[in-house]
């Protein structure tokens, strides 16, 4: 048997008035989900505590079965999903330019996503690109619109705080080391220069011609950069020595390419069309096709993308055509008694208020010939919580994983040096004169 797990990026949800007190997936048209549901075991996930916002790479990470400490850091991540020279010892930080209005001493953050034609974000990156001080080498690479990696190598360290605020209205901030690391050397050090390129790159920008231009013509200046999220490489335990399960992931974001690439998949980068649906059928088809993989990894943010736009409606729409697509899942795969078909999504994305992501739990649905049938028969984050599965944390998915597709090993039992959790284990033959 193998797993196919279709990930609904951002699917969960809060209740909204728009919607006469339900959730988007609850008000949404999705007979093929409800379909799902009514055929498998149910319940709500969440990658680790309920109440806890989680980005998206991190609940993969968690859901995959590894250690929130040993996480290596989007900035990281999104480097090497970016194709970036990014070696053992260089720090990756999400960056991205914007417009800051000064006041006082401070910079406050006026348009974090300002509009901006293609080849003057290229003139403006040009003149941040390189910057150097302290031992340190820091270099801006685009990576999309007004975001890019800032690759620092030097004495550097990833144990520095956040620049920036995300919110506007908000003042960029002074980098710190961690408390924890407050006086490690390196991480001072990489808090100090960091403060640097931030300062210079504010005077910079102000200076470029494309922003004293901006200004004559009433524009708001796209004077500033912002840095979060830094990430350094780590050695981690591959998806297949973990679980026993070769994986492919099959995904279009950059963040999930390299997240594949840390822990071992094997990656296929596929585009967003503007269509969703058509999108999901097509991964869909290609994840039955991958018959040589034991674990697919189906992703798609469409959900996650339209609760960012603050509009429930637009939320409720994104997730109809989604389950549009998913009748050829009905059709393909849930009929194959050699698969193993999970639904659910990393975090929830509310659809109003002020957080980027939210912490309430998600809907899940386990389907497949080793699973018990519940008697929920509508998928969403309300009717699921009835359902058999009850509420499954983090790395509980990978075991449950295991159970369902008939490999997983009683506990106790060492077939080989290191005790891990599925069977056969990469136990070595006896050998006799």
């Amino acid at each position: 048997m193998r797993c196919i797990l279709l990930l609904l990026d951002g699917l969960g949800d809060r209740s909204h008035s728009t919607l006469n007190g339900r959730t988007p997936l609850q008000a949404a048209h999705t007979p093929n989900l409800d379909k799902i549901a009514s055929l498998g075991m149910n319940g709500l996930f969440h990658a680790y505590l309920q109440g806890t916002a989680l980005p998206s790479e991190l609940a993969h990470f968690l859901m995959f079965g590894y250690r929130m400490e040993d996480f290596p850091g989007r900035g990281f991540v999104e480097a090497l999903g970016d194709g970036l020279d990014i070696r053992q010892d260089d720090v990756a930080l999400l960056a991205r330019i914007f417009s800051v209005t000064r006041q006082g001493q401070t910079l406050v953050l006026r348009h974090e996503k300002p509009s901006l034609e293609p080849q003057n974000c290229q003139a403006l990156f040009g003149r941040i690109r390189h910057f150097s001080r302290y031992g340190i080498d820091g270099e801006f690479f685009p990576t999309g619109g007004m975001g890019g990696i800032l690759r620092l190598r030097g004495k550097v360290s990833k144990d520095v705080t956040d620049s920036n605020p995300i919110i506007e209205g908000r003042p960029l901030m002074e980098v710190f080391p961690l408390l924890s690391l407050a006086d490690a050397p390196e991480a001072r050090n990489t808090a100090n220069f960091l403060n640097a390129y931030l300062r210079w790159s504010h005077r910079a920008l102000s200076e470029h011609p494309l922003n004293r231009q901006r200004v004559r013509a009433g524009l708001p200046a796209v004077n500033a950069v912002g840095t979060q999220r830094p990430g350094m490489m780590k050695r981690l335990p591959s998806f297949v020595d973990k679980w026993g399960l070769k994986g492919l992931m099959i995904a279009s974001g950059a963040v999930y390419q390299g997240l594949g690439q840390a822990i071992g998949m094997e990656t296929r980068k596929v585009r967003d069309t503007g269509d969703p649906g058509k999108d999901l059928q097509e991964r869909l088809a290609m994840a039955c096709e991958a018959k040589a993989f034991d674990f697919v990894h189906v992703h798609t943010k469409v959900a996650d993308e339209a609760a960012h736009t603050k509009n429930p409606l637009l939320k409720k729409q994104v997730i109809e055509s989604v389950d549009a697509a998913i009748a050829y899942a009905i059709e393909k795969i849930v009929p194959d008694d050699d698969i193993l078909f999970v639904v659910t999504a990393d975090h929830s994305t509310a659809s109003t208020g002020r957080m980027i992501h939210t912490g309430e739990t998600v809907p899940m649905v386990m389907l497949g010939k080793h699973v018990r049938r519940d008697a929920v028969e509508s998928f969403d984050e309300v009717s699921c919580a009835s359902g058999g599965l009850s509420l499954v944390r983090g790395k509980e998915l990978m075991y449950l994983v295991l159970n369902f597709l008939d490999r997983g090993k009683l506990w106790g039992l060492m077939d080989s040096p290191d005790d891990q959790p599925f069977t056969p284990g990469r136990a070595i033959p006896l050998e006799i004169d």
